[in-house]
């Protein structure tokens, strides 16, 4: 949807110029390239992982983590490279939020959705649109959702509308599962315009009638301030609006894009998760009275289920990399053929890193011991985390679409869920 179509009729002393907020005033470093960006991840990771127990613990929003993230250029990797950025791999991309993930879940969730919608701008965006809003994505500047609503039919309907007023446009409505809306500088809005087509409005998080209300309690991702944002008679600039429908209607990167970096969160705290049970077990857990052993590392038992958590989450690990690389190919060249393949690239990585961060967040409990739930160690926050974020599409249609591929040859749906 380009500013022309929708201010064709409007006497040229109405239109409204676009007002652009003042530009984030932290500098920002740019990252170069893929290897720059994992080991930026990595050292923010170290950084970000020393209080993660007690920000769980006390819900403490990560507004200082975010801006770390910003400094550091790391929200802005994706950028292409003709616009000034790294325009990274999809396989690094889906690295970085493990990475991220595996030091704080919720941290790692956080930039999904902006990554999400800075791919819907490639895809969809005029030239000035991108060169605007990637030039300040590249100053640290960062996207939170609006995307979902509770009371629809289902997660993909929206009740919210962008309706046209004079020069400019509005939007009304209320939305909830608004993850980074509290820490962003922009809040990707998705409504339907007055023709019924699905829209994405850039809006400023200060302007007049955009509330977001830190209203999020999930028992796991607890930080991530997924609560609701209310529109109000909100005013957006047509130049702010790009199609949300047509990323979808033809074939596109748009879903195995998305869905590989959720595959990636979950990644990351099956990572954590095993790390944390080894370093436990090796240190703290008792043998079995029976056992006749020494320490509980003995245990032959506790040998094995290490073993198979080690396996879960090394075969996630493998199915991550190798959607990242199926991926590249759609973005590079979508096809009906490469885009289905992507798709199913990525759920099947979905489907590994779903079972096994759950598998190793339970299983992190069990062979740790009755000690281990104590709420001062924090070891439930891996299962919480991973049962919170994996529902956010339920693999069960995963499995059937994977299915349907290799024995059918029937595609997957193209839609950012799959």
């Amino acid at each position: 949807m380009s500013t022309a179509a929708l201010t064709i009729d409007t006497p040229p002393e109405r239109i409204v110029a676009f007002r652009a907020p003042p530009l984030r005033a932290r500098h920002a470093h740019v990252i170069k390239d893929d290897a720059e960006a994992l080991v930026v991840a990595r050292r923010l990771a170290d950084r970000i992982a020393v209080s993660a127990i007690e920000r769980d613990r006390e819900r403490r929003l990560p507004f200082e983590e975010l801006d770390w993230l910003s400094d550091a250029g790391l929200l802005a990797i994706t950028v292409p490279k003709a616009y000034g950025g790294a325009e990274v791999s999809s396989g690094t991309l889906a690295e970085v939020i493990a990475i991220l993930s595996e030091a704080d879940g919720s941290i790692g969730q956080i930039p999904q959705n902006h990554f999400f919608i800075l791919h819907a701008l490639r895809l969809e965006g005029s030239e000035e649109q991108k060169r605007f809003f990637y030039g300040r994505i590249l100053s640290g500047e960062r996207i939170g959702n609006a995307l979902s609503e509770i009371g629809t039919k289902t997660a993909q309907d929206h009740n919210t509308r962008l309706s046209k007023d004079g020069p400019v446009l509005r939007l009304n409505g209320r939305k909830f599962y608004c993850t980074g809306a509290l820490f962003a500088h922009w809040v990707a809005v998705v409504a339907n315009d007055d023709d019924g087509r699905s829209t994405i409005s850039f809006v400023p998080r200060e302007t007049p009638g955009l509330t977001v209300i830190d209203d999020w309690s999930g028992f796991g991702q607890r930080v991530t301030a997924s609560g609701t944002t209310t529109l109000d008679n909100v005013e957006v600039h047509p130049f702010a609006v790009i199609s949300l429908r047509a990323v979808f209607d033809r074939p596109t990167s748009m879903g195995p894009v998305a869905q590989i970096m959720h595959a990636a969160v979950e990644a990351g705290i099956a990572r954590a998760a095993l790390k944390e049970t080894v370093h436990y077990v090796r240190n703290h857990a008792r043998p079995w009275k029976d056992s006749g052993l020494d320490h509980g590392y003995e245990d032959p038992y506790t040998i094995a289920q290490i073993g198979e958590v080690k396996i879960r989450v090394s075969a996630s690990d493998v199915l991550l990399e190798r959607a990242g690389r199926i991926t590249d190919v759609a973005v590079a060249d979508p096809t009906v053929e490469t885009v289905a393949a992507a798709s199913i690239a990525v759920a099947e990585a979905k489907v590994a890193s779903t079972e096994a961060s759950l598998h190793a967040g339970s299983k992190l409990i069990e062979l740790a011991g009755s000690r281990a739930t104590q709420a001062q160690y924090g070891l439930d926050r891996f299962w919480r985390n991973a049962r919170t974020h994996t529902v956010h599409d339920p693999v069960r249609w995963k499995y059937r679409a994977i299915g349907d591929y290799w024995l059918n040859g029937i595609n997957p749906p193209r839609h950012g869920a799959i």
